[in-house]
């Protein structure tokens, strides 16, 4: 029997009747002969951080990083109980015991396993080997726990409650529990479960400590104070039945026609309140698995007749909500993909989370959800990839199997279980005529965007009417803390030390795990770091921005070794370095630079006033409907262009100094009237033995093997590129090009590639957003009047009129004639002083002659005000379409 059971309410309820009285059921209690295992509260710590150890009673359920070092330092205490256990005499300098015992740490989640984690990882000469214990731990790294450790080294476990009962570590002498856990409870609103941070209970606290003593004596240490153990601690776990969702109780309940849910309930062991049992019965109508008649005066509320929804829900092992969505599959013709949502998420999740690699495992989700950013479309897609793997006997082996759940993080023994479950739910649901189709539909190139977005409708409609809604963002409000630059790209960063200039590398490094890095600009106390952006793809989130919130979201520590503001402005003699502090510095990585920048972030006063701009252009390049790449091709701008190609190739080219990749800026060939002469051009990827690149100031892309590639003269990167950015302003995708591809439907980019493509256009500029100018675009040939592009497309139904976004409507009759007409450097003169300054303090941090940084910075972020918009699980009272 568990020892967490409460025997007496267990007892008293299986009571029966004996000469008029009521008599319990017997109890009978086998004893072990484990170890003795002391118990110690934070009142027997006082040597412990004596100063820190308040009498004060916390009710909420918190760790205070107070708390957290009392931890750290009992760990470091054990040596000596080790040695003073043992009757061993203190070793001398750095020897250690040599076996030293195993420690158990009770957290109450990842979270604060990671905290710990770090905590004892910087206590690097304490010869430790700490081990996190965690649901979503790959398995293999769970069974590292069961290894002994390295003679001379010390085992540390931190857990969750998983180790209470679940595992047995039996080398454990010392059990640190911080009585705390997260429990499922339900919102009463939503009906939806969520883990809320609690006291664990007394017995849980009890079955904690039996994990020491197993092979020796033990010390189990609450860090809580021994009266609020006695006073606040609840002595049982709060019964399921009480904070969980009742629906499937109540559905078995009626398909065994067992009466009354209320009657029957209310004889259960710790019977639910009346009012949640009324709240389900209510929320089952809703959901279509009560029937609600309405006829009879007399009918009782809280009860009703299953229907065949209802009927289908009771027989199948997963909630209300998937339930639905398998029959809502079956409906619209998507029950295969229904069937693995709902077998997945109805156990632990099968992506793979390795310790210290979260950041690798969300990418590989991202990947596998592609633009959905759905959780749910990246576990059918996850789970497809596996399967088809398998059919082609590509894991015939389970070697092999292995390998591909560690390249693609997902944990193989989990995925067979949703597998297990998938083929169970297929049988039970075919018994209602409910079958998967096998044949292959005819696929059309819109298949695929059609059958995400009835999915998509499908999961709206099961878990109705609940939802997670986004909410919008204070446009202008995110402008300001974005200084103007584009979301799409940039994170911001805080608490950056004086001079953070000089730390550009060690800040680049630590987002190398995110992506590319374009440029860092630092502003006083903030950093605005800018990812590299693909010209040729669309406007869209890059990944590497959700990269580095997610880094933020884990709590992944940003830390820059940095010298103080004092000591730098000490050690450069003769020169007034204070005056760089408030300094905006641009370090470009493109172009090798470091520059101070004296530009108003302000987009209002980016540039002057310009009114009726027309340009004429040659289209080289279109990414998608209404997005696309082109060159000027008046009489200034073509002279230009004629001019810088003449003095590229008068010289003579030499080969790149490094092996080429994305984002390097050099020179490459093309072949042009059957004649090759070399460009200006950056690399977009390398693939073997070739790139593919783009031709800054044209706007065309090639391919381009890799010996060809020739290094840019620096006086060659001073000319901004010529290229120019266009995007139809006033314009989005109609819900007919929204469902039917990804972004615009296949129709939708066939027509407007026809429009635009062979032919002069003139352009209108609107405004300019991030150098990509919002413009009106038309077709005129002299002929006849100029076609406006946007209204056709809007006449076919490929498109509809929308509102500018908040920037593109500050900047739109505050454009500057120079930026449009060369995109001339956004930077106005800066003090020469300035520049020299930053190259002297760059010099001396490189030469080490500011000597060693002696202080670690803690940054804050990475923040985006657009995509760290408020998530928000909100009930809904009926489907809007906008």
């Amino acid at each position: 029997m568990s020892a967490t059971i409460n025997c007496k309410e267990f007892a008293d309820y299986f009571a029966v009747p004996v000469q008029n009285k009521m008599n319990p059921a017997y109890i009978f209690e086998v004893e072990g002969k484990p170890h003795s295992v002391e118990e110690y509260y934070l009142n027997d710590l006082g040597h412990i951080h004596h100063s820190k150890l308040s009498p004060h009673l916390l009710e909420e359920p918190v760790i205070t990083k107070d708390i957290y070092e009392v931890a750290v330092s009992l760990i470091q205490m054990f040596d000596d109980l080790d040695v003073k256990e043992n009757g061993n005499k203190a070793c001398s300098g750095a020897q250690f015991v040599l076996e030293r015992s195993s420690v158990l740490v009770f957290l109450p989640g990842l979270g604060e396993i990671n905290y710990m984690h770090e905590l004892l990882t910087n206590l690097v000469h304490k010869r430790l080997q700490v081990y996190p214990l965690h649901s979503s731990v790959a398995l293999e790294e769970q069974n590292n726990i069961f290894l002994s450790p390295v003679p001379g080294y010390r085992k540390i476990i931190l857990s969750t409650n998983i180790a209470e009962s679940s595992v047995t570590v039996p080398d454990v002498k010392y059990v640190i529990d911080f009585c705390l856990t997260r429990t499922l409870v339900c919102d009463e609103d939503t009906n939806y479960q969520s883990l809320r941070l609690s006291w664990a209970s007394k017995t849980s606290c009890n079955q904690r400590k039996g994990r020491a003593g197993r092979v020796s004596r033990g010390y189990c240490y609450r860090l809580v104070h021994k009266d609020f153990w006695d006073n606040f601690i609840p002595d049982h776990v709060v019964p399921e039945m009480l904070r969980c969702p009742l629906g499937s109780t109540i559905l078995k309940a009626k398909l065994l026609d067992m009466g009354e849910p209320r009657a029957l309930l209310a004889t259960a062991l710790s019977p639910p309140g009346l009012s949640d049992i009324e709240r389900t019965i209510l929320l089952l109508k809703e959901v279509g698995a009560l029937a609600v008649s309405g006829q009879r005066e007399d009918e009782n509320p809280h009860d009703g007749e299953l229907t065949f929804l209802g009927r289908v829900l009771a027989q199948l092992p997963v909630s209300q909500q998937l339930g639905k969505l398998i029959v809502l599959g079956h409906v619209f013709g998507c029950l295969d993909e229904c069937l693995i949502i709902a077998a997945a998420l109805s156990l632990k999740n099968f992506f793979a989370m390795p310790f210290r690699q979260h950041l690798d495992g969300y990418r590989n989700k991202v990947n596998f959800s592609g633009s959905s950013k759905s959780d749910c479309i990246a576990l059918v897609e996850a789970f497809k990839t596996w399967k088809a793997c398998r059919q082609r006997g590509e894991l015939r082996y389970p070697k092999d199997e292995l390998n591909w759940g560690r390249l693609n993080y997902i944990q193989i023994k989990r995925i067979r279980e949703v597998a297990e479950l998938y083929e169970e739910l297929k049988t039970r649901v075919s018994q209602f005529n409910m079958h998967v189709d096998s044949r292959r539909p005819v696929m059309d190139q819109e298949y695929i965007y059609k059958q995400r977005f009835i999915l998509q409708v499908v999961l709206a409609g099961a878990f109705y009417p609940n939802y997670f809604t986004f909410g919008q963002p204070d446009e202008e409000m995110a402008v300001r803390e974005l200084a103007g630059k584009d979301p799409k790209t940039t994170v911001v960063l805080k608490h950056i030390p004086p001079y953070g200039f000089l730390y550009y590398k060690q800040l680049q490094s630590l987002f190398r795990q995110c992506g590319q890095v374009k440029s860092i600009v630092f502003d006083g106390a903030k950093a605005f770091v800018e990812f590299s952006r693909n010209p040729t793809e669309r406007f869209k989130t890059l990944p590497a921005v959700y990269m580095a919130i997610k880094m933020s979201q884990l709590k992944v520590s940003l830390e820059l070794n940095v010298h103080s503001a004092e000591e730098i402005e000490g050690k450069v003699q003769g020169m007034n370095v204070s005056k760089l502090r408030n300094t905006r510095v641009n370090v470009d990585f493109q172009k090798q630079m470091v520059d101070p920048m004296q530009v108003s972030f302000n987009t209002s006063d980016r540039s002057q006033t310009v009114t009726d701009l027309l340009l004429t252009i040659d289209v080289t390049e279109v990414v998608e409907v209404g997005h696309f790449w082109g060159y000027r091709i008046d009489g200034k701008n073509s002279e230009i262009l004629k001019k810088l190609t003449a003095e590229i190739n008068q010289l003579t080219l030499m080969p790149l100094p490094t092996h080429p990749h994305p984002d390097l800026v050099c020179l490459a060939p093309f072949a042009d009237f059957g004649k090759q002469r070399y460009f200006r051009a950056q690399v977009l990827y390398v693939s073997g033995n070739s790139a593919e690149v783009f031709f800054v100031d044209y706007g065309n892309r090639s391919h381009v093997d890799l010996h060809l590639l020739m290094e840019i003269p620096c006086q060659f990167l001073e000319l901004p590129f010529q290229a120019l950015e266009f995007k139809i302003c006033k314009m989005r995708p109609s819900a007919k090009s929204l469902v039917c591809g990804e972004h615009w439907s296949d129709g939708a980019s066939q027509w407007f590639a026809s429009l635009v493509s062979g032919c002069t256009l003139l352009v209108k500029v609107f405004s300019v957003v991030h150098n990509v100018l919002h413009v009106d675009v038309y077709q005129y040939s002299g002929v006849q009047d100029a076609i406006n592009i946007r209204d056709v497309l809007i006449q076919q139904g490929y498109a509809e009129l929308t509102e500018e976004s908040y920037e593109s409507k500050v900047c739109a009759f505050t454009l500057a004639g120079a930026r449009i007409c060369v995109r001339e450097n956004g930077a106005d003169s800066v003090p020469f002083p300035h520049k020299y300054l930053i190259r002297i303090l760059l010099e001396s941090f490189s030469s080490n002659k500011l000597g060693t940084p002696n202080s670690k910075a803690v940054l804050h972020g990475p923040f985006n005000p657009y995509e760290l918009k408020c998530h928000s699980l909100t009930r809904i009272s009926k489907f809007r379409y906008d």
